[in-house]
């Protein structure tokens, strides 16, 4: 292989690029910057996944599936980057922390956050009745009358009853919208975002936020409303499969770790492992984390560990992608380079479809699932199940 100038390129660095890159110019977007600057150690990773998403992931009407860790709504990564995302078609379904969700409702319902400093003295912040989430500032207001909104809601007919969790999200939502029209503002909320566009949103633990909080202060005052974490797990599941079966690609774009992410991922072994359905994986996997991986944290998993989970399609692995960088520096990059790379699809609106969704996947694990030890295509031990077993005629 010759390069322009008559030079012989060595057989061993024929599959790659050449490093050689352009001066930054004054006028350089940041996709192009991404493209021709972004080149080694996590810069290449962040052009890898850039890459990723542009050229695998979301050609061919690819599902996408998106997961949220860490304060990022708060931070006003929702506004910024999330809302373009999900109004261009670029994210299907979400899970996020119920934090998230919770600080979503603030720009959601105009409550003012403020960008300070993490140097302040929170005591005297406390005194002040002044919030502080790292150098993000709000008044202590801003959680009552946040609370207050919650519980005036979920206090409805229509919440008063057993409910997924993606379908407590559109309900709320619903009314966030609402309330952004009364008060002239649109495109604020991730949650009223997601009613718009019919995109499910689910939280792997709905007790462990404010949003939860409230719920279970409104039961004390005989309110019907549960979650039903036994349809999220299958709901989620049969998302995948309806990508899978219809012959769509089906990735994870995985911001942070945590519950999310692992709720997220075992939608695989959901299907493969328990409803004992014929399926490889998750065909992308794209994460940013500032985990370790050698800690045995689930937030620095990486997508070899999942493989061996049946997480990941393992033919699939070199298209994987760990970013490890901190997701408020590198989610705006990837939104920017998307946006211009990539042209807005059109809205799977899989909400609308749940019902569906969850009746494909369960009529498939009634015909091929078993309560005995599934029969799998993977070189496993063979072990009758213990159930039932007589018992021993020893004493």
């Amino acid at each position: 292989m010759s390069s322009k100038k008559g030079q012989v390129v060595s057989r061993k660095f024929a599959s790659y690029p050449r490093l050689n890159p352009l001066g930054v110019g004054r006028n350089i977007t940041v996709a192009d910057a991404i493209d021709q600057c972004f080149l080694a150690y996590n810069g290449g990773r962040l052009r890898e996944a850039a890459q990723l998403l542009a050229k695998k992931m979301l050609p061919d009407n690819g599902y996408v599936g998106m997961s949220l860790t860490g304060a990022l709504t708060p931070a006003g990564l929702g506004k910024s980057c999330l809302i373009p995302l999900m109004k261009a078609g670029f994210v299907d379904w979400i899970i996020s922390t119920g934090a998230n969700l919770y600080h979503d409702l603030h720009y959601g319902l105009d409550m003012e956050l403020y960008s300070g400093s993490p140097f302040l003295d929170d005591v005297e912040l406390r005194d002040e009745g002044v919030i502080r989430i790292y150098d993000v500032l709000f008044d202590y207001n801003v959680l009552l009358d946040t609370d207050a909104f919650v519980r005036e809601v979920i206090q409805g007919p229509e919440f008063q009853r057993t409910m997924g969790t993606d379908e407590f999200h559109y309900l709320l939502g619903k009314y966030v919208h609402a309330r952004g029209k009364k008060l002239g503002i649109r495109d604020s909320s991730v949650l009223a975002t997601a009613y718009e566009c019919g995109i499910p949103i689910f939280t792997s633990s709905p007790g462990d936020s404010s949003i939860g909080m409230n719920v279970a202060a409104m039961s004390l005052r005989g309110s019907a409303l549960l979650m039903d974490v036994n349809r999220d797990v299958n709901q989620t599941a049969g998302i995948v499969y309806h990508a899978k079966s219809t012959e769509h690609t089906s990735s994870v774009w995985i911001l942070g770790g945590g519950s999310p992410k692992n709720f997220m991922l075992q939608t695989e072994p959901q299907i493969q492992e328990v409803m004992g359905i014929e399926e490889k994986g998750h065909d992308y996997f794209l994460q940013v984390t500032d985990a370790r991986p050698d800690t045995g944290g689930l937030s620095g998993a990486t997508p070899a560990e999942a493989v061996s989970w049946g997480k990941v399609d393992p033919d699939k692995l070199p298209d994987s992608v760990v970013c490890y960088a901190d997701s408020t520096i590198v989610l705006p990059l990837l939104s920017a380079y998307i946006l211009t790379r990539v042209k807005p699809r059109k809205q799977k609106r899989l909400y609308d479809r749940r019902d569906a969704i969850l009746e494909a996947v369960r009529s498939k694990y009634l015909k091929t699932g078993t309560v005995s030890k599934v029969l799998t295509s993977r070189k496993v031990a063979k072990r009758a199940s213990s159930v039932g077993m007589k018992p021993s005629k020893k004493g």
